[in-house]
């Protein structure tokens, strides 16, 4: 597995940080509110940091 990037590190632990409660371990719940807290317009890069922070979540990546 790929290393991500550190602006999708970064945008996801701020917004892990700001907003605790919110994020869960559903991706695709995390998905709609990654478009809504930020004004990422790719798609990729807003998979990317949804995705991060659905293994964040989940346990899965040490930090």
């Amino acid at each position: 597995m790929a290393i991500k990037p550190a602006y999708v590190k970064k945008t996801a632990t701020t917004l892990r940080e700001r907003y605790p409660e919110v994020f869960s371990t559903d991706f695709e719940h995390n998905k709609e509110l990654v478009s809504e807290l930020t004004n990422v317009e790719s798609k990729g890069v807003r998979n990317r940091i949804a995705g991060y922070v659905t293994r964040k979540e989940a346990g899965g990546v040490e930090a």
